[in-house]
């Protein structure tokens, strides 16, 4: 088998330098997901040192990432438990709807994009990053917070409609009919709703499938079934992030415990490319042109981000502060942004043009306003 020399040096230099940022973040009690998107961007096409062998890994990297992280965060909690949490913030859902996509159609509509490319910007404002805020949950230690639970519910909830809705986007954007459109936003939710009544009724035989003594067998069976289930997730244009939190909300006790403890390793390194991805698919010299305006999107909508989120932890009783960190937690923007912005953005050009940059803002942003504010105070002994 050849091996590629470029590849297996330009990928050393990058877990390198990954290394590098993650110890730097994490020397001052930061994420270090902001100084890994910052490399992909100077190491992507336009960038200070372009890595162009290792893209299609990176890329392919990503995906795995994405899914891991999302695998992870459903293995802490019960299917029970987020079933009823779900229940219980289908309002909070719709806040979180009105809040963050009525700014993004005023923009689209002020820019005069047109009905699609209305409908498009609206999505890229109203969707916030899973993956990124799975990890920064994980960074910031806040899994078991109070006001987690919110969180997760409402980032469930707005996959659940990106199901509906990419369906929707990507016929129209086509100039396919909106019949058709209908039918897809169709069979994406039963699909959906499937899954997920599987996973409560049904989720102890699969944890008795996946359950073994080795942890390379456990480690197989668990990453498997994962990789199954999100790649059927993403063809019927749902999420494939939505399809590996349900597999890690089915596994209960210990193969829970214990899937966590064997594929922590993997998805750290994974989820690193995953934010070097975002970075790397962005070419900088688009995030100049409208900087402003993106900027002033950036700052209405991270304040919508945190009123929805207050409005959902309050509804779970939870404190002044852990509202205020619920609301930040959700500010960052990533993948499904991004996703909405390649479905039209070639069509659209002033579309791509204010929505990249301002999905870059928040993505790195947004880990920082979550560190910061609602933190709870350090006391010093």
């Amino acid at each position: 088998m050849e091996v590629s020399g470029a590849l297996l040096l330009e990928l050393g230099v990058i877990l390198v330098a990954l290394t590098v940022l993650g110890t730097a973040a994490r020397r001052f009690a930061l994420s270090p997901i902001p100084l890994y998107l910052v490399a992909g961007l100077a190491l992507g096409e336009g960038g200070l040192a372009p890595v162009p062998a290792t893209v299609e890994f990176v890329n392919t990297g990503a995906s795995i990432g994405v899914v891991l992280l999302l695998l992870t965060l459903g293995l802490e909690f019960s299917i029970g438990e987020f079933a009823s949490s779900l229940r219980r913030h289908l309002p909070s859902a719709w806040i979180d709807l009105v809040l963050n996509a009525l700014p993004g159609a005023i923009a689209g509509w002020l820019l005069d994009l047109g009905a699609v490319g209305i409908l498009a910007l609206a999505g890229v404002t109203y969707i916030s990053s899973s993956g990124v805020i799975a990890r920064l949950l994980g960074d910031l230690r806040r899994l078991g917070n109070r006001e987690t639970p919110a969180v997760l519910s409402i980032l469930v909830l707005e996959d659940f409609a990106m199901a509906a809705y990419l369906p929707l986007l990507a016929v129209l954007a086509a100039g396919g009919t909106l019949l058709h459109a209908l039918l897809g936003m169709a069979v994406a939710i039963a699909a959906l709703v499937v899954a997920f009544v599987v996973s409560y009724r049904w989720g102890h035989h699969v944890t008795r499938f996946v359950s073994h003594p080795d942890n390379e067998q456990l480690l197989l069976r668990v990453l498997g079934l994962t990789l199954i289930v999100a790649a059927l997730a993403e063809f019927i244009h749902a999420s494939a992030a939505v399809g590996a939190f349900l597999v890690g909300l089915t596994l209960t006790g210990d193969s829970a415990h214990r899937a966590r403890l064997v594929l922590s390793p993997l998805r750290d390194l994974f989820a690193a490319i995953f934010f070097l991805a975002i970075g790397l698919s962005v070419h900088p010299s688009d995030l100049i042109p409208m900087l402003p305006a993106a900027f002033v999107l950036a700052v209405v909508t991270a304040g919508t981000k945190v009123l929805t989120g207050q409005f959902a932890a309050r509804r779970d009783g939870v404190a002044r502060a852990g509202q205020l960190r619920a609301g930040t937690a959700l500010i960052a923007r990533g993948e499904f942004s991004l996703v909405i912005i390649g479905l039209v953005g070639q069509t659209y050009e002033r579309l791509e043009a204010i929505a990249t940059p301002y999905v870059f803002i928040l993505a790195i942003a947004g880990p920082v306003l979550t560190r910061y504010l609602g933190a709870r105070p350090v006391v010093r002994t």
